[in-house]
């Protein structure tokens, strides 16, 4: 398994290359990933290899303008919304994008995603319980309040166990447009911003400190990793471009008790 430290990497010897050197862990990502924020590694990937994933979003965009409802289909699930008068369908997410675009599957496989998540976790393996793909196409409307993604994984009714203490959970977002501060950004809240119940979740409707919000700008081709305690949301895209995101998340072994739609969702990855 690559990931854990050099040390642990067979066939490592002498100087690491650019890709593995990508795939190490500062010091400093860790304490913010641990502290309940995010960082970025930019760069992660090139131009060349956004690309496709690019045009596999562009054919899911295109499959959900032939739907009239959200749903399975093709082995992914479409979340849509309501178009406006005379506009195109609404994509608020795909579900398990692989299911319909085997390509993204390959991409969360992917050493650069794969082995700074396990590394995140602590553990030789994960379940992989996201493969979403997220559309803001410009003046959708699209947009996320403040939130933790803990409450997305935990249902309640033993739906969720932290099993490593840690959240068990780690979340990767490729950025596949350019994120600007006009076409919808992800925004993070450090949490002496909002009020945290015991457990450390977000107390719906509790006061939050909106001017101590971060948001995320960056390249196509830069990886947002964050775990399942980080607050954040996003604005709507008010520009004239889209901004389109592939997100993979990674759960401990046995810290995930729900079902997930999708053609292979829950998959094993090491």
């Amino acid at each position: 398994m690559l990931g854990r430290g050099p040390e642990n990497w067979p066939g490592v010897a002498g100087p690491l290359s650019l890709e593995e050197t990508a795939m190490l862990l500062t010091p400093d990502e860790h304490r913010a990933f641990q502290d309940g924020g995010f960082f970025v590694k930019r760069g992660l990937f090139t131009a060349d290899e956004v690309a496709p994933v690019r045009a596999a979003l562009e054919r899911l965009y295109a499959m959900a303008q032939t739907l009239t409802a959200t749903g399975d289909h093709a082995g992914a699930f479409f979340a849509l919304g309501i178009p406006p008068a005379g506009g195109p369908t609404v994509v608020q997410r795909v579900v398990w994008a692989g299911g319909a675009e085997p390509s993204l599957l390959a991409l969360g496989a992917d050493p650069r995603l794969l082995a700074p998540s396990l590394e995140l976790l602590g553990t030789a393996s994960c379940e992989q319980l996201l493969c979403q793909a997220h559309y803001k196409m410009p003046n959708d409307g699209v947009a996320f309040d403040w939130h933790q993604d803990i409450q997305h994984r935990d249902k309640g009714n033993d739906t969720w166990r932290d099993v490593t203490g840690r959240g068990s959970f780690v979340q990767t977002i490729l950025l596949v447009d350019d994120m600007t501060e006009v076409n919808g950004p992800l925004q993070f809240l450090p949490s002496a911003a909002v009020q945290l119940d015991e457990h450390g979740r977000l107390v719906r409707r509790g006061p939050v400190d909106q001017t101590r919000a971060v948001s995320v700008v960056g390249a196509a081709g830069d990886v947002l990793f964050f775990g399942p305690y980080a607050v954040h949301g996003s604005t709507p895209n008010v520009s004239t471009f889209p901004r389109r995101v592939l997100i993979n998340g990674y759960a401990a072994p046995g810290a995930n008790k729900r079902y997930y739609p999708g053609r292979g969702a829950c998959r094993v990855l090491s």
